[in-house]
């Protein structure tokens, strides 16, 4: 990992609306701090700033190009008509503290900035509430992997356990490339086969 600057950057592109797992990001940076090379706090300190410069080109997505542009767009980076009716209906539902709750949830943190960009959300209190949602969820996962970290040297029963499960990581990342293939050709054929507007 390219230093603290590494991990802004790679926490700016999966807020960017690019499927890139914060809970492999965070956890990495997590065991590096537990071996000294980073500080835990700035480790996380670092993965909310890229939150917030991640989250602020998919706000400007949802501001400037509205619904039209994420329902053409989306299905580029995984994210389907249903998934946006969900979090636009999380937003109206509470608001703009649903950018500081949505932070700290699986799978909605990722778009949220998009239906506070179409809702035009006020840029000062986006920023503020992406930061404070963000700082825990990326404190907590660096945290394990910072316990982790520290288990791995002081356990070999841990490490005996992790490598036995080399094989099942392998065989969940091979679903996972399947299961994104199956629905990559899922969607052109049912795209394929709709009607011309």
């Amino acid at each position: 990992m390219l230093g603290y600057g590494g991990i802004v950057g790679l926490m700016a592109i999966e807020s960017a609306c690019i499927p890139l797992p914060s809970e492999i990001i965070m956890p990495f940076a997590g065991y590096l701090a537990s071996t000294g090379r980073f500080d835990l706090v700035l480790v996380a300190t670092a993965g909310a700033i890229g939150c917030n410069l991640g989250s602020t080109a998919a706000y400007a997505v949802g501001f400037f190009g509205g619904r039209p542009a994420i329902e053409r767009w989306g299905r580029y980076v995984w994210f389907e008509r249903h998934e946006l009716a969900r979090t636009e209906a999380f937003f109206v539902r509470f608001g703009s503290v649903t950018v500081l709750i949505g932070r700290m949830l699986p799978v909605v943190r990722t778009f949220i900035a998009l239906p506070a960009g179409i809702a035009r959300m006020p840029m000062g209190r986006f920023q503020l509430y992406t930061f404070l949602g963000s700082w825990p969820w990326c404190f907590g996962l660096a945290y394990i992997g910072y316990r982790l970290g520290r288990a791995w040297d002081n356990d070999p029963q841990l490490r005996a356990v992790l490598h036995r499960m080399d094989l099942a990581i392998v065989l969940l990342l091979l679903a996972g490339a399947g299961l994104w293939v199956w629905r990559a050709r899922r969607r052109r054929a049912r795209d394929a086969s709709a009607p011309p507007v």
